[in-house]
């Protein structure tokens, strides 16, 4: 698990979209954040990968653009957003494993050729009969 220092993360506080009656014009509590991948102190290799996802949140520039708005308080969509990047993050920072190519057993070619013809004496059975 990578830790993500608080210096390297923008936090903004911005108004709520949404139902909200008379509050949601007075107080901002949806939480802007704005993590820069290339200036953050993360491994060079999870950089990559990050910016390799196929994820619209990631601008051209490298930003990681997260928008939090779920709960009532400022707080705990705050604490919502920096989960969520801390759930990107660490979900590259583990290496994929590699694909190695197998070849199916001579069990399995045996048992697929049994029924391969099952199946070929059951069709042939359904054809017409001329009498």
């Amino acid at each position: 698990m990578l830790e993500i220092r608080e210096d390297e993360v923008e936090i903004t506080a911005i108004r709520a979209q949404g139902a909200g009656g008379q509050n949601v014009n007075k107080v901002s509590s949806a939480i802007h954040l704005r993590f820069d991948i290339g200036a953050s102190s993360l491994p060079e290799k999870v950089k990559e990968r990050l910016l390799a996802l196929p994820d619209s949140r990631i601008t051209k520039a490298g930003v990681l653009v997260l928008k939090a708005q779920q709960h009532r308080t400022q707080e705990m969509n705050r604490v919502d957003a920096l989960l969520r990047l801390h759930e990107i993050v660490n979900s590259v920072a583990v290496l994929p494993k590699t694909r190695r190519a197998t070849k199916p057993s001579y069990a399995s070619k045996q048992k697929l050729r049994v029924a391969k013809s099952q199946r070929s004496e059951t069709k042939a059975l359904r054809a017409r009969v001329d009498a």
